[in-house]
Parts: C-alpha cells; sequence; structure tokens
C-alpha cells in the first residue's frame, strides 16, 4: 500500500469519528431547542446532559482533520483552503459562536434560553455547510484562471448534488442524535424522553435512507466518474443498508426491561446505524479515490515528502497513544457512570 495511501486512510477515518461525534453533538443542541419548553419531559435536561461535556472533545477532532491534512496533503490543503475560504470562514465563525453560546448558557441564567436557541441553530447550520466539501470535491464548481481558483458558489447553490448532501446532513444529524438520546435516556431512567427520542429517530430514519439514495441519484448526472466507481463497491452498500435496516428493526424489539409501552433496544439500534454509516464511508471514499480534488488533486500530487509522512506518522501514533487512555475515562466518567448520567441517585 502506498504511502499516500495509507496517510488518506488516516484522515477518512479521523473524518468519520468526527462526523458521527459532531452529528451526535450538533443533534443533541438543536434537540435542546426543540424541547426547550416542554415542562412536561425531561428531553431537554437529557440533551443537556450529554452535551455539556460532549461538545469540547468533539472540537479535538476537527482540529486533528485539519492539521493532517495539511501535513500531509499539503498540495490538496493549497486548493482546498483557496475555494473554501468564504464557506470555511463562516464555518469557524458558527462553531467559535456555538462554543461560546455552550459556556455562557451554563452561567447567564436570564440569557439561558436565548443563548440555547443560537447554539440549537448554529448547531443546525455547521453540518449543512460541512457536508459542502463532499460535493465540491466530485468536481464542476471550481474555476482555474491564469493560475487562480475560485469557487463557483453561484454554481454550487444550483446544484442538486448539494442540497442532496446538505438534507442527507441534517437528517442524519437528527437521526444519529436522536438514537443516542434515546439510548442515554434509557440508561438514565427517563422514560418519557426515551419514548420522544425513539419517536423521532422512527420519523427521521427513513428520511436520512431517501436522503442517500437522492445523493446517489444526483451523483449519476453531475460526478458520473464517482456514481461508476461507487458502483464498484455494491456489497459495501447493501451492507450498509443492512446495518440501517437492524438498526431500524431494534427499535421495535422487546425493550430489555420489559417495561409496559416500552419497546426498542436503543443500544442496538444505534451501532448498527454507525455500521451503516461506516459501510457506506468506506464505500463512497474509495470509489473516491485516487482524487481528493477532482480532476486536479491526487492523493500522490498533493503528499508531503515521504521523509516528512515518516516522521508525521510515528507523531500521530504517539498522540493515539496519549489521548486513547483520556477518551476512555471521559467515557466512563460522563457517557456511562450512573452517578453523571443518574444525578438524582447519587
Amino acid at each position: 500500500m502506498p504511502e499516500a495511501l495509507y496517510a488518506i486512510t488516516l484522515i477518512w477515518g479521523v473524518v468519520f469519528i468526527y462526523a458521527v461525534m459532531a452529528s451526535i453533538d450538533f443533534g443533541a443542541g438543536f434537540w435542546s431547542m426543540i424541547y426547550l419548553n416542554k415542562q412536561q419531559t425531561r428531553a431537554t435536561n437529557i440533551a443537556n446532559r450529554y452535551l455539556s461535556p460532549s461538545w469540547e472533545v468533539t472540537n479535538v477532532f476537527i482540529v486533528a482533520i485539519v492539521v493532517a491534512l495539511f501535513s500531509f496533503f499539503p498540495g490538496a490543503t493549497f486548493t482546498l483552503g483557496t475555494v473554501l475560504l468564504i464557506p470555511g470562514s463562516i464555518i469557524l465563525l458558527l462553531l467559535a459562536l456555538r462554543s461560546a453560546f455552550l459556556v455562557f448558557s451554563h452561567v447567564a441564567e436570564e440569557y439561558k434560553k436565548g443563548l440555547t436557541f443560537v447554539s440549537g441553530i448554529t448547531g443546525f447550520l455547521i453540518p449543512a455547510l460541512l457536508i459542502s466539501v463532499l460535493p465540491i470535491t466530485q468536481g464542476g464548481f471550481i474555476d482555474s484562471f491564469d493560475g487562480n481558483q475560485e469557487l463557483l458558489l453561484g454554481k454550487l447553490f444550483t446544484s442538486p448534488s448539494e442540497y442532496a448532501f446538505v438534507g442527507f446532513a441534517i437528517s442524519s444529524t437528527l437521526f444519529l442524535s436522536s438514537l443516542l438520546l434515546a439510548d442515554y435516556s434509557n440508561v438514565a431512567g427517563e422514560m418519557d424522553a426515551y419514548a420522544i427520542y425513539r419517536k423521532d429517530a422512527i420519523i427521521i430514519g427513513p428520511i436520512s435512507l431517501l436522503m442517500a439514495a437522492f445523493i446517489i441519484f444526483t451523483m449519476r448526472n453531475e460526478a458520473n466518474w464517482l456514481y461508476e466507481n461507487i458502483l464498484n463497491y455494491t456489497p459495501w452498500m447493501i451492507a450498509s443498508i443492512a446495518g440501517f435496516a437492524l438498526g431500524y428493526a431494534a427499535l421495535w424489539f422487546p425493550h430489555r426491561q420489559k417495561k409496559a409501552g416500552f419497546k426498542g433496544m436503543p443500544r442496538i439500534a444505534m451501532i448498527s446505524v454507525v455500521a451503516q454509516y461506516l459501510f457506506a464511508g468506506y464505500a463512497y471514499g474509495s470509489a473516491h479515490l485516487p482524487y481528493i480534488v477532482y480532476p486536479d488533486v491526487t492523493i500522490e500530487s498533493g503528499f508531503t515528502h515521504p521523509e516528512t509522512f515518516r516522521a508525521l506518522i510515528v507523531t500521530y501514533i504517539v498522540a493515539f497513544f496519549i489521548l486513547t487512555p483520556g477518551f476512555i475515562y471521559f467515557w466512563r466518567l460522563f457517557l456511562k457512570d450512573k452517578r453523571y448520567v443518574k444525578p438524582k441517585e447519587s
């Protein structure tokens, strides 16, 4: 396997982890906003309890993606940094606003409602802007003139492919977050909140699958090279659909505590749906190779010097061994320890 392929696999893995974690994080902020005024439920409390410690960890991965892309593929970073200057700046601004409002929402009680709405709305917009990178890399939206590259924003925002990806990002964000919050509510014993998030997942799940199909449909017309490549990974796409089917069906499995009126095994549903996205992500990423930005930048043309790669890969391995225990401790402390998940029992 070429060194460039090792590097792009590492980056794609970090992208996948961030995509799942960020979807849950942004979605939790949105649900917190939606159920803020519904006093008869504890859905907002559950969302805030998950969101409070998790959003800072999620931001670590977006920094890792940018650093890894710049380190391993400086040629690709130049192109992406140039054409994504405007949308990238908007994303950074929204991330900064959201982070600030998440901090102050816990200390400024009189402004808590307004701050929750701002963080919820920005959390809704950020995934839509982030995923716009994918149709851009598929080709057709970058114009080169006298050695300068420019993003054709008008063409991008009139493209069906762009809105297919945006719809997929939003529906996936809400689907993944509702599944995680259903599981979190179940562990916390908040069965009213569990019922709400289970219902949300049931409604949004088929929409996310429909949006994925819409992406493939628009890809055939706007990025036929990628469409033809992805057909070679049909077994992986079938496995992805099977993961969705298992996860969606798990929402009707007998509840593990066999409580009257409650159905579903949210943990199985969550794991199956994450596997669904993993299979689909592998198929899409593999079909996209060797291009990072079609047709100008490949993994070979944008790759760093081999000696730099070897130094970087050692650094990332060391960082992995340093950070992994911290993430495990974080999981046990905030997302698994019942003293935090169920504070009323402490």
